[in-house]
């Protein structure tokens, strides 16, 4: 009887955050799937992030979480498109997915422009830990996803739920 690989996740984060994102997916990871084998890498900037995961995948990695926190500055949104698309070239190259974690601090900001360093530590604690789970089910048990199509998940925040007619503007017959 054929035994089955143990599946390896890759978490690649970055220096450049405000948050240990790497840390809390690893934590995530360990305690819910702990036959799991994590490899975890850190870069500098969400910029790195795409050759860090396209190279772990090609050295035998099933699947990548890109960790990523982005600045609040317009030149920062502009970098991360950026890094977002060479993420999404890894992932054509390596035929593997990735999933991108990323977090802009600008979803923390406060009305006087400030950011709320307690909302952006829960904010990405949550996305990390919800996006981990994402990972290891499109990898292992895919029929969960499918059981969560259409509920509006969120990641990062709660979930909106369902679309419903009455909260959609939309009139009852």
């Amino acid at each position: 009887m054929a035994s089955k690989k143990t599946p390896v996740i890759a978490v690649v984060d970055t220096t450049f955050s405000t948050v240990n994102m790497g840390k809390i997916a690893v934590d995530e990871l360990k305690k819910s799937y702990p036959k799991i084998r994590v490899i975890r890498h850190t870069v500098p900037g969400f910029k790195d992030l795409a050759v860090e995961c396209q190279r772990l995948l090609k050295d035998g990695a099933d699947i990548a979480l890109a960790l990523g926190m982005v600045g609040s500055a317009p030149i920062d949104t502009q970098c991360a498109h950026e890094a977002s698309i060479g993420v999404q070239m890894a992932k054509m190259n390596t035929n593997k997915h990735i999933i991108e974690v990323f977090v802009h601090m600008k979803e923390s900001e406060r009305e006087d422009g400030s950011i709320d360093e307690q909302d952006l530590l829960s904010l990405t604690e949550d996305r990390v830990r919800k996006h981990a789970h994402n990972a290891v089910w499109l990898l292992i048990s895919p029929e969960k996803l499918v059981e969560r199509a259409g509920t509006g998940r969120r990641q990062g925040r709660e979930d909106v739920g369902p679309a419903q007619p009455e909260r959609r503007g939309a009139k009852n017959s």
